[in-house]
């Protein structure tokens, strides 16, 4: 087990990260914000589903979900249909638009990630990935956040 110091520069390392992902977020086009590209992550990583099953995987209040879906839906990015077993509730799904933005988001999130991290070899970013990963698997996170652009 690490010593105390060490979990304390680890504390100071990721309270940090809030200024990495902002800078990051900086690569999105002006008309998805973050919130809005995480919407169209989570679907990308896991299907159609309701709005809640959203609000939950976001881990974000339900009145700020359906803010971010009433964008990506004005915008032509998810379809929200009727639920075939309850037709007052909307199943939300990605449309092809929606897809061709996916893929766009990924190009530029990996192509700043690739002009930041220039000077990493790719054994540091690999390692850097895998402690990540293993890290979130240590708290139990099964957000959305495994997925290719911020949330």
């Amino acid at each position: 087990m690490a010593e105390q110091g060490q979990y304390e520069e680890l504390a100071r390392q990721l309270s940090a990260i809030g200024a990495v992902k902002r800078d990051l977020a900086r690569v999105l086009p002006h008309e998805c914000p973050p919130g809005a590209a995480a919407v169209l992550v989570v679907l990308d990583r896991h299907g159609e589903m309701r709005i809640g099953r959203l609000a939950e995987l976001l881990a974000i209040d339900m009145s700020v979900t359906s803010r971010h879906v009433a964008h990506v839906a004005e915008r032509g990015w998810i379809d929200r249909s009727p639920a075939p077993e309850d037709r007052r509730s909307r199943i939300l799904r990605l449309t092809p638009a929606g897809r061709e933005l996916i893929t766009e988001l990924s190009d530029r999130y990996s192509r700043a990630l690739a002009d930041h991290l220039r000077d990493w070899s790719d054994d540091d970013v690999r390692q850097l990935s895998s402690l990540l990963a293993r890290m979130r698997a240590d708290f139990g996170d099964c957000r959305a956040s495994t997925t290719r652009i911020p949330a």
